[in-house]
């Protein structure tokens, strides 16, 4: 069976661990750096959640890599302190993963 591991800043981590996750803090972009591609190579790693402020931190090369993989899948999670709505947040998901902009009425 595959994990579900969530990289994210201390301030969210705990919510994470009470929902029963294995979560990685990191406090800083070169934390990230280190963590991420150490998480694409390992066998039992199926989801990574990572906390959408850390994601510019990825280079060109990796990002590549993780567009081009098919497990782990990696899914950028809107940070605390960002008002993003849910629909344009679903929307984002479904552009990435089929490719088309796909809007959602209510």
């Amino acid at each position: 069976m595959y994990k579900f591991v969530v990289v994210t800043d201390p301030d969210s981590a705990s919510g994470f661990r009470l929902a029963g996750v294995d979560v990685i803090e990191v406090s800083t972009m070169d934390e990230v750096k280190k963590i991420i591609p150490d998480l694409l190579y390992q066998d039992d790693t199926g989801i990574v959640a990572l906390n959408e402020d850390f994601v510019p931190a990825l280079d060109d090369k990796l990002m590549t890599r993780i567009e081009k993989s098919y497990r782990p899948i990696i899914i950028p999670i809107p940070a605390r302190n960002q008002t993003v709505s849910r629909i344009s947040y679903i929307e984002r998901l479904l552009r990435r993963a089929i490719g088309y902009n796909v809007v959602l009425r209510r």
